[in-house]
């Protein structure tokens, strides 16, 4: 039998992390921020660069997406379960990208996360395919992108998944993770944790 358990890794404050994420993003959203100086979360819970949620307008923050890597891992998320505000975002169909991916000379799903730039800040984001999406974000990130609040990192296959999440557990960069070490991981995977992550927020279960 498989023990996914050993090869499961969270860093510290991970779920803390996304979860606030969450309850910010929505919170923004509404157009009431609420205060939570009685919360304490735990050590590396508060981990960036910077505040989670973007300087501006509640437009502006109301804008933060869970960036997917692909349709599948976007299709799995409970929309239901997402706080006000909240959405999956896929770019890998963008017109730009196969053009994009010819430029960097590299994968689509790589240049899809150029994409993200712009928005990446305080965002969540969810790889369930692709190696080179998660290879390309850490990349960026080494270069200075603006940090997510939590990376949930499952792509699977022979080549390039168990790699690239190693590279992610190595070195975060400073960003709160989630991952599955090894060659196993998928959509449905990532799209669990998200789920997992807003369920757990909202305490419906059903």
């Amino acid at each position: 039998m498989v023990d996914v358990a050993q090869d499961l890794r969270l860093s510290e404050g991970a779920v803390v992390a996304g979860q606030s994420a969450l309850r910010q993003i929505s919170d923004s959203a509404e157009g009431s921020p609420r205060s939570r100086a009685g919360e304490k979360p735990p050590p590396g819970a508060a981990v960036g660069s910077g505040p989670a949620l973007p300087p501006g307008g509640t437009e502006d923050r109301r804008a933060l997406p869970i960036f997917c890597d692909s349709e599948m891992v976007a299709r799995g998320i409970i929309a239901r379960a997402l706080p006000e505000g909240v959405e999956p975002v896929v770019t890998l169909n963008d017109p730009s990208v196969p053009d994009l991916a010819k430029c960097l000379g590299t994968t689509r799903s790589a240049a899809a996360t150029e994409l993200w730039r712009d928005r990446l800040g305080g965002a969540i984001v969810a790889i369930g395919n692709a190696p080179t999406a998660l290879f390309h974000l850490l990349e960026g990130l080494e270069q200075g992108w603006p940090k997510p609040a939590l990376i949930l990192a499952f792509p699977v296959g022979f080549v390039g998944a168990a790699e690239s999440k190693q590279a992610l557990a190595d070195l975060p960069h400073g960003v709160p993770f989630v991952t599955l070490l090894g060659r196993r991981g998928g959509s449905a995977m990532a799209a669990a944790a998200v789920n997992a992550l807003t369920l757990g927020l909202t305490g419906d279960g059903t």
